[in-house]
């Protein structure tokens, strides 16, 4: 078993980083003003590690594929006020339910983890500060 985990994590070194498409770049800017929507939430899904950078992660909120994220890359969506269910598919599923408040930003880090065969993911629920700071690091990726 540990001769398999180190060969799939020598493979997965060799393998280039796996790329999604990117946002536009003044939007990507626009963005990162941290503007709070009026009457809508909006939430920022992002993914600031190299770890897992040969592997493309699908998110989804409430069911509907809304991107893709790849080595630091975020998404960012309005979501309507209420509960939501944000999930993230890798080598594994994770969902993460968040409460959309009016006018307010919510941040949602994708921690990446090995995993058997590639990487594994992880959302968490994270602070204004270290959301904000988190997606400066990254760049805008396309959402659906």
């Amino acid at each position: 078993m540990k001769q398999l985990f180190l060969a799939a994590l020598i493979a997965s070194s060799l393998v280039g980083c796996a790329s999604v498409p990117m946002g536009d770049p003044q939007q990507d800017a626009a963005l990162k003003t941290f503007t709070a929507p009026q009457g809508k939430s909006g939430v920022y899904i992002y993914r600031n590690e190299s770890m897992g950078a040969s592997v493309k992660m699908d998110v989804a909120i409430d069911g509907e594929a809304t991107g893709q994220t790849a080595a630091n890359t975020y998404l960012y969506k309005e979501l309507t006020p209420g509960k939501h269910v944000i999930s993230s598919t890798a080598e594994n599923t994770d969902t993460l339910e968040i409460d959309a408040k009016p006018g307010i930003l919510t941040y949602v880090w994708q921690e990446v983890k090995m995993g058997v065969l590639y990487a594994r993911n992880k959302l968490h629920l994270v602070s204004d500060d270290e959301g904000k700071k988190g997606v400066l690091e990254t760049k805008l990726a396309v959402s659906k």
